[in-house]
């Protein structure tokens, strides 16, 4: 189990558009939560939705199994792992999470901040 049924920022029946308006309704850098991802892949169980600088991020939460750990966004040489999704999201309230924008090719950071739960 990722940890994620019992807690504030998980919403559990909430959709890629649901929760891009709620984060912008929000309009608090670090407002975030985490989704279940849209497409049925057990790879990518999950989605961190993070809102910063106008601009909602959706980046994925990889599950990966020969470890049975959890990764955010593609597989990367020194990624770092984590034993559940809290664990994820717990560590990026302390550090900065990167923000990279592929579109205009920018990176940005922050940390989790502002809990945004779907109504």
């Amino acid at each position: 189990d990722a940890g994620v049924h019992s807690k504030a920022w998980y919403a559990a029946t909430c959709d890629r558009r649901m929760a891009e308006d709620a984060l912008q309704r929000s309009n608090k850098d670090g407002s975030f939560l985490v989704r279940k991802s849209s497409g049925q892949d057990s790879r990518q169980p999950y989605t961190l939705v993070v809102f910063y600088n106008r601009r909602v991020y959706n980046i994925p939460i990889r599950y990966i199994e020969s470890t049975r750990q959890y990764a955010l966004g593609r597989e990367k040489s020194g990624e770092e792992r984590f034993d559940s999704v809290a664990e994820i999201v717990e560590n990026h309230q302390r550090t900065s999470l990167v923000l990279i924008d592929s579109q205009n090719n920018t990176k940005d950071s922050t940390k989790l901040k502002h809990v945004v739960r779907v109504s």
